[in-house]
């Protein structure tokens, strides 16, 4: 019996020995091999890390003048240490701050990790001192003094600028591995989207050790944030502020809305200026856009988030007849010196001037300075669509032009190709009369206009537009510098260019600008009105111009929705802003504007074909008076001269210029009816971003 408790006490011993065994192994298998990684489990408990959100960078204007800063401000945030955040909590929370319940909860429900859930920036400082003086009530919440945008200007270059606000849940989803989190505050718009990445610095933190209860017991490490680099622009904060008081000056004297400009050299590509109209205030999306301030935004029938520069698309008009021009004169189908009578009326497609008048014998300069359209008319026949496409793409024309800025659009140019894959159908001669003076299916941006007058002041360059100078780190090392970029160069000799130019500068002396620009300005300015169809509405008025016409520096397009003619709308804004830019007094307000002494003869441009009879006589080009001919790009036979019809002063015509007469140059201005009020709209379309097509 004994022999028999001792065999089982000795087993019963062995057991326990190879139990006290296994648990060593099993705990030196705990705290050596696997030791280290426990211990981050334990810390982990204990410790937690607290973010901290660089400082953005900042810019400044081309002469180191602050656009945009930051402020401190307080933001309240939740940090659910150790337990959720009840409900309780929440409610009280949502009360106190008149946040909704239910988006504090679907903030809770998408973090991840334990990041500060950001639930109001921009606090006051009472609401800080309730939440300070009654912790016990808001376990978990906690006050965070972050960065908060600041733009000095308010409206100034909003567009160009752009704005910040909180990251979207698919903003987030598209940026994945980029170290971006729920609450981060990005750029949505503008150079502050362009740029986001090197103005958002680095972000830092604390290791704060905690008690079980979630309590900051005390901070164990930190690390400093590194604010973003600082952007120096193109912009001369100056001439920003003259072009939109100009814009702004006119808008309201013509009671419409819609307005772009862009000032640049084009002997660099810097753009100096940058205006569109409608402006919103940025500062009204960094805490979030009220639900009032959207919906006075988004049912603008004028589209006020896109940058009308570089996104609106319109007819250039007759700004488009420089194209034309170069394209008829380098291919040989006209030369400077051969005069083409313009009896009122084309004589295929009846297609007219203004109001049916007529400027008798002229060669291309005159052609240029007083925008004729019969002239480009015959210009556009005798090259064909197929060549007016060719110099419109060698212009650059149809393809953004590279600024960076998002959002901009490729413009259009009229083609064969474009026609048959919207509509399957042929190619008319009568389309390409209204392409040759800038109609039909053209369209261009303000920006692209800009570029085309700067190849022209520039001898044929094209230079890359931008809008950042320098990238400079916040300890002032240089991160990235910014110059010209040559794009291309046109495929035109010199002599054609001098002679546009030439052409170009008679239009401010004696042409359709001549009333802004023919007494007492500073410098000599060459430019060209436009006038573009638009369907529903008042037209909408074109200005391209540079300056000095002797060595330029600068180049000036301005567009004005529903302005009427060109010479009434948006020249006033570019003779204001080219007066800025060129140091003399500026011109009285419009109110008190007289013209100058100089012809007034503005421009109209093409209206549908067919409103009017009768045909006209050139000295040279064949054609067919048979309304839809297609264009084979051929010249057909011998046409017979005409006599010219009386035009019934019905309004319904196709195209042209203000009615005027060839002008000696100190001739009297020719009476102009102020255009009435822009029409009201029934029904607009919201957009759906601000990537929407203007005009």
């Amino acid at each position: 019996m004994i022999n028999e408790f001792d065999g089982r006490l000795r087993v019963l011993g062995i057991v326990v020995i190879l139990i006290i065994f296994a648990l060593i192994i099993r705990a030196g298998y705990l705290q050596v091999y696997n030791g280290e990684y426990y211990s981050r489990l334990a810390d982990g408990n204990r410790i937690r890390v607290i973010p901290y959100t660089a400082p953005r960078g900042l810019f400044y204007d081309r002469n180191g003048e602050s656009l945009v800063s930051n402020r401190p401000g307080f933001t309240v945030s939740l940090l659910p240490l150790n337990s959720p955040v009840s409900d309780a909590v929440v409610n009280r929370l949502a009360k106190l701050l008149n946040v909704p319940a239910r988006d504090i909860k679907e903030r809770i429900g998408d973090t991840v990790g334990v990041d500060p859930i950001r639930i109001k920036y921009d606090v006051s400082l009472e609401i800080i001192s309730i939440i300070e003086e009654q912790k016990d009530m808001f376990p978990g919440v906690i006050i965070e003094v972050q960065p908060i945008r600041k733009y000095i200007n308010n409206q100034l270059a909003a567009h160009t600028i752009g704005y910040v606000a909180e990251i979207s849940a698919d903003e987030l989803d598209a940026r994945k591995g980029q170290d971006y989190r729920i609450g981060d505050i990005i750029g949505k718009y503008g150079l502050e989207r362009f740029y986001d990445k090197e103005l958002r610095g680095s972000r830092g933190g604390q290791q704060v050790e905690v008690d079980v209860s979630g309590t900051p017991v005390q901070i164990l490490g930190s690390k400093d944030a590194v604010p973003g680099n600082d952007i120096y622009l193109t912009l001369d904060k100056r001439i920003q502020e003259a072009a939109e008081r100009a814009v702004d000056r006119v808008l309201a004297r013509l009671e419409t809305q819609g307005a772009a400009a862009v000032v640049m050299n084009p002997q660099t590509g810097e753009v100096m200026a940058m205006v569109s109209r409608p402006a919103f205030d940025p500062n009204k999306f960094i805490n979030g856009i009220s639900q009032k301030d959207w919906q006075e935004i988004i049912e603008n029938p004028f589209y006020t988030m896109d940058n009308k520069a570089i996104s609106g698309e319109y007819p250039p008009a007759s700004t488009f007849k420089i194209v034309t021009g170069i394209a008829a004169l380098a291919e040989g189908k006209v030369t400077p010196e051969e005069k083409i009578l313009d009896t009122g009326v084309y004589w295929i497609d009846e297609k007219t001037n203004a109001a049916g008048e007529a400027l008798g014998w002229i060669n291309f300069a005159e052609a240029i300075a007083h925008s004729d359209n019969i002239y480009f008319y015959e210009m556009g026949y005798r090259l064909g669509i197929d060549n007016l496409e060719k110099y419109s793409r060698m212009f650059g024309l149809g393809r953004k032009t590279g600024i960076n800025l998002p959002f901009e659009s490729e413009g259009l140019v009229a083609s064969k190709k474009y026609k048959e894959e919207v509509s399957d159908e042929e190619w008319y001669v009568s389309e390409t009369l209204d392409a040759a003076i800038g109609q039909g299916f053209n369209l261009v941006t303000p920006l692209q206009a800009a570029m085309v007058m700067g190849q022209i002041a520039a001898d044929g360059k094209c230079y890359r537009p931008y809008l950042v100078d320098k990238i400079v780190a916040v300890d002032g090392t240089l991160v990235k510098k910014y110059g010209p970029t040559l794009d291309h160069e046109l495929d035109v000799p010199q002599d054609i260019i001098r002679l546009v130019q030439s052409s170009l500068n008679d239009v401010t002396h004696y042409g359709t600008a001549s009333s802004f620009f023919g007494y007492g300005f500073p410098v000599n300015i060459a430019g060209k009105t436009g006038t573009a169809e638009n369907p529903h509405g008042r037209d909408h008025g074109w200005f391209v111009a540079y300056g000095p016409s002797e060595n330029p520096n600068v180049v000036v397009a301005v567009v004005v929705e529903q302005g009427g003619f060109g010479a009434s709308s948006a020249v006033p804004i570019g003779r204001e802003i080219l007066s800025a830019i060129f140091t003399s007094p500026p011109p009285p307000a419009w109110s008190e504007a007289k013209p100058s002494g100089k012809t007034v003869t503005d421009e109209k441009t093409d209206r549908k074909a067919g409103q009017a009879g009768g045909n006209a006589a050139v000295t040279s080009g064949e054609g067919n008076s048979e309304q839809g001919i297609q264009d084979t790009g051929e010249v057909p036979g011998n046409q017979p001269a005409v006599n010219v019809p009386k035009i019934e002063a019905d309004g319904k015509r196709s195209g042209g210029d203000e009615p005027q007469h060839l002008p000696k140059p100190h001739s009297a201005p020719q009476p102009r009816q102020k255009p009435g009020p822009a029409p009201k709209t029934s029904a607009v379309e919201k957009p759906s971003g601000p990537v929407g097509k203007s005009g």
